[in-house]
């Protein structure tokens, strides 16, 4: 059996576990995915602290969205155990552990219900390995060739900048993001469509584009000195 591998995977530990399984380890730059193990199935693997920082600078929406964009079936590997890795997790944001865990929560919530991504958990590379041998070799069963790669063009930091602006929108997320800027071509478009013109895109609906049009519309009131101190650790 064979199984394409990102080149950035091999430092992981996964690859040599597989090819002491048999597999035959075929490393390619993939622009979609970590793992291609066959034509319309690509994995994407995300350690606790991988999902915690694509979901802080919006790599996560985009990633999704090219993931559902060239594959019928893809999927997400969320690897190592939750409390544990948040614990030992460091970053310069400030962010109690509670803050930490319910931005794991909003990340994967997003890649299930927006994107329509199964995610798999897996608490080690010992496991994500097994995985990958398993739906391996449930697809060899069923069909005789194995993974193609396929030419795709990369998003660009730009458009993901562009993604992350639109997702943080209440309501929005990644899905939606992606279909404003498939609408209204730019993000300032997009900001300056009327309700009547968000509400359009499928699935929008008028509350969330009101709610939208609400936010962006109203002017900002002052707040007295500890509410503003408040609102500011809220925002890191």
């Amino acid at each position: 059996m064979r199984i394409v591998v990102d080149k950035r995977e091999k430092n992981s530990g996964i690859p040599e576990l597989l090819k002491e399984s048999g597999i035959f380890v075929d490393f390619a730059t993939l622009k979609v995915g970590d793992y291609i193990v066959f034509n319309n199935v690509v994995i994407e693997r995300k350690t606790i602290s991988d999902l915690l920082s694509s979901f802080y600078d919006g790599r996560l929406f985009i990633q999704c969205s090219e993931l559902v964009k060239h594959f019928s079936s893809p999927l997400l590997i969320v690897e190592g155990n939750i409390i544990e890795d948040l614990k030992s997790e460091s970053d310069n944001s400030f962010r109690s552990y509670d803050q930490k865990i319910q931005l794991v929560y909003d990340s994967l919530i997003t890649v299930v219900l927006d994107f329509k991504i199964p995610l798999v958990h897996t608490p080690n590379i010992e496991h994500t390995t097994s995985f990958l041998i398993a739906i391996a070799n449930k697809l060899s069963r069923k069909y005789s060739y194995g993974p193609l790669l396929r030419k795709i063009r990369k998003q660009t930091s730009e458009q993901i900048q562009q993604l992350s602006v639109l997702s943080s929108l209440p309501g929005v997320g990644g899905m939606f993001a992606v279909k404003m800027l498939k609408e209204f071509n730019t993000p300032k478009r997009a900001l300056n469509a009327s309700a009547a013109e968000l509400a359009k895109i499928p699935g929008f609906g008028t509350a969330r584009a009101q709610r939208i049009r609400k936010i962006l519309d109203n002017a900002y009131n002052e707040v007295d000195a500890e509410n503003q101190k408040t609102l500011l650790d809220h925002l890191k």
